[in-house]
């Protein structure tokens, strides 16, 4: 991915004041990271796999499925995923507590994944303001960057429409906000992701 400038917007009101509040922050880090040329490190290879669990060969979004943001700190780029070009799948968190979304696509000629770990969400439902954990992991480098905990970022869920009748697949369609950097397991990187819209799939009841 390369150096981009564009971190996203800032949009004011409720909670998300607090990403007017926290840009400034974020842009200093992401400003920090690539102005010092923080690199990976020496056992980011060694990151636990079951962090990001692979998607399974052939997943993929169908039209209305989409990622759009823009990445900046130890990687840097924009993100515009679309339909067939990107994988996508969701399932239940472990215990039933929300739901977790993972895309996965390539961006810049680097292949990315995107987990996000949405807490409280049932099937049918919208809310705003979930807590929620973020993943990114670099495939194929080994390199993997994490929420520290679950005040840095949230999510809304705008939308979220059966597919097929009986058949626990939803469409879903949300924006995830956070105002603190992901930081890299096992290195000295980090990322941030201001805003990410996102459409993808849900399977309540994974097979």
């Amino acid at each position: 991915m390369h150096t981009n400038s564009s971190i996203g917007t800032c949009r004011p009101g409720g909670r998300r004041a607090a990403i007017g509040r926290g840009c400034g922050t974020v842009a200093l880090a992401a400003g920090l990271l690539t102005g010092c040329g923080i690199e990976s490190g020496p056992d980011t290879a060694s990151a636990p796999a079951s962090i990001l669990p692979a998607a399974p060969a052939g997943t993929g979004c169908a039209d209305g499925g989409s990622v759009r943001t823009t990445v900046f700190g130890a990687l840097e780029g924009d993100v515009d995923w679309s339909g067939t070009t990107m994988n996508c799948e969701g399932m239940p968190r472990p215990g039933g507590e929300g739901v977790r979304l993972r895309f996965a696509g390539i961006a810049e000629s680097t292949s990315l994944a995107i987990i996000l770990g949405v807490d409280g969400l049932g099937p049918e439902e919208t809310a705003v303001e979930l807590p929620t954990n973020v993943t990114i992991i670099e495939e194929g480098h080994g390199r993997f960057f994490s929420t520290a905990d679950l005040d840095a970022c949230w999510t809304d869920i705008e939308r979220q429409v059966a597919i097929d009748a009986g058949s626990g697949r939803y469409a879903i369609d949300g924006t995830l906000y956070c105002i603190a950097p992901l930081v890299e397991v096992n290195g000295s990187g980090a990322v941030s992701i201001p805003e990410l819209r996102f459409s993808g799939l849900v399977d309540w009841d994974p097979s």
